[in-house]
């Protein structure tokens, strides 16, 4: 009887609370940390790119493999690998040591690790529902485990049970997954559909819309014995919708937020065609102005999106049974009427239709859902330094000299050498001679009377604020001023 065993990299323990499997991981990252300290002097040392990509290859990859499985031991457990993703995130920004660890996440645009861990649970609980053949794709936890963990919440939670909890949190319990089904593609066939595209030798920004529209009746007098159908997609910040439009009737729906405009568009094609199915055998010709779409169908891979598969069986069954049917490109917001009819009707759809998602939508989407939540509690860190400057969380670009960079972090967050270290030394906080008052970046910067002069000739106002010269392009000369006050040695 042994009481734990390694398998696949992770350290089971007989009672599962993958206490030993983070020691032996916190133990193998402070090595690996070393590679960060010695790469990473605030002088001379690699930029904050380069560093966050060492960071991410070396350490936040062990940190995230198998994370799904020990991600359910216990909180304090799990907090001991926090201060090596916190060391990590100080050395590749120079941050100040005593910098919160909130403004260091948003400065590195590197999320907290138990963010990480519920974006990488719900991406392998919705990777799971895409694979029918995987052995948990069924999977329902047993009712006297349910029970158990109601009754004693000390239990530690299974995977299963962990993201029913994030999916209940996000609203996300209905959603539905499109199946990721084998197709198995010869290699010595091409698999795909090709399109029609009459306007492929005119550039759109140097034509002008009349040109496109005599372009499209000339074509619609080649091809006047196929029956036209429109299809058009559209996704706004609340919905994703198509539409489709016949010569004698239109349809168009709402899907699942979730869905990305290409899906939206790959959808009413999918669409249009079912619905030429139900209908006598004939000539048809199906135009959409995503070329991304219809180059998607033309060569088909195991990575192609799941529903461009469904389009080439359904059309194949289409022409066995007699159909013959072409697709064709046409420019957007042209003055076409089919096409500007099918766009109005995407846009203002409001009929609903409970169609799956893609797997790679949903990442897309449960990652954006996170990042709003991680978002809505920075609005709500008002007493926080950086978030005066830097309220929406984004990537902002490094600066390429190591120190320029290292120093506009520290003062960016309000932590520098000369106003926190009395925290590290156990000494007063520093005071201003002239005012009276705590030294700190804002009044050295902004508010201290003894600078205005070299404010006016710097930036040409002494009523400034920090947002004005530290923000996502900070001000040309704020490095010139911090010499002539003599601050730039002292941060």
């Amino acid at each position: 009887m042994v009481n734990e065993i390694k398998f696949l990299g992770v350290t089971f323990d007989k009672k599962l609370t993958f206490k030993p499997h983070v020691m032996k991981l916190r133990k193998k990252l402070d090595k690996t940390l070393n590679i960060l300290k010695v790469i990473s002097n605030t002088s001379w040392g690699a930029s904050r790119t380069s560093l966050l990509r060492v960071y991410r290859a070396s350490i936040l990859s062990k940190i995230d493999y198998g994370c799904v499985i020990y991600g359910s031991a216990r909180q304090n457990v799990l907090k001991r690998l926090d201060p090596v993703h916190h060391s990590a995130l100080r050395l590749c920004s120079g941050a100040f040591r005593t910098s919160p660890v909130e403004s260091l996440y948003v400065e590195c645009c590197e999320p907290s690790l138990d963010h990480r861990r519920r974006i990488l649970t719900l991406h392998y609980y919705f990777k799971i529902l895409s694979l029918p053949g995987h052995p948990f794709f069924n999977y329902k936890e047993s009712q006297f485990i349910l029970c158990l963990q109601r009754a004693r919440p000390s239990v530690i939670p299974s995977f299963s049970t962990r993201a029913a909890e994030l999916l209940n949190n996000l609203n996300l319990e209905d959603l539905q997954v499109v199946p990721n089904l084998k197709h198995h593609l010869t290699p010595w066939k091409s698999h795909g559909l090709n399109f029609l595209n009459p306007f492929k030798t005119f550039d759109k920004a140097h034509t002008a819309p009349e040109v496109y529209q005599q372009l499209f009746a000339d074509h619609r007098d080649v091809y006047h014995n196929f029956i036209p159908i429109f299809t058009d997609g559209s996704k706004n910040s609340l919905s994703t919708s198509f539409a489709c439009v016949f010569i004698n009737s239109t349809l168009s729906f709402q899907i699942h937020s979730s869905s990305s405009i290409f899906t939206a568009e790959i959808t009413a094609i999918l669409h249009a065609l079912s619905e030429i199915s139900s209908r006598p055998s004939d000539n048809f010709i199906i135009y959409s102005d995503s070329l991304s779409a219809l180059e998607s169908m033309t060569s088909l891979h195991r990575f192609s999106h799941p529903l461009t598969f469904n389009i080439l069986e359904l059309h194949d069954h289409l022409t066995c049974k007699g159909f013959s049917i072409l697709f064709c490109w046409i420019p957007s917001h042209v003055g076409i009427p089919g096409n500007e009819l099918a766009d109005n009707l995407a846009r203002s759809a409001t009929n609903s239709l409970n169609s799956p998602v893609p797997v790679n939508d949903v990442k897309r989407y449960v990652k954006s859902i996170l990042h709003s939540k991680w978002q809505a509690q920075w609005d709500l860190k008002n007493t926080n330094k950086l978030q005066s400057i830097k309220r929406l969380i984004d990537c902002w670009p490094s600066l390429p000299i190591r120190k320029l960079d290292t120093i506009l972090t520290r003062l960016r967050i309000g932590h520098t050498r000369f106003t926190h270290r009395h925290l590290l030394l156990g000494e007063p906080a520093p005071l201003c001679t002239a005012c009276q008052c705590q030294m700190t970046v804002l009044h050295i910067l902004i508010e201290c009377q003894q600078f205005n002069h070299q404010r006016i000739r710097c930036f040409h106002s002494s009523s400034i604020t920090l947002k004005d010269i530290l923000h996502k392009d900070p001000h040309p000369q704020l490095f010139t001023f911090l010499r002539m006050i003599g601050f730039y040695s002292l941060i």
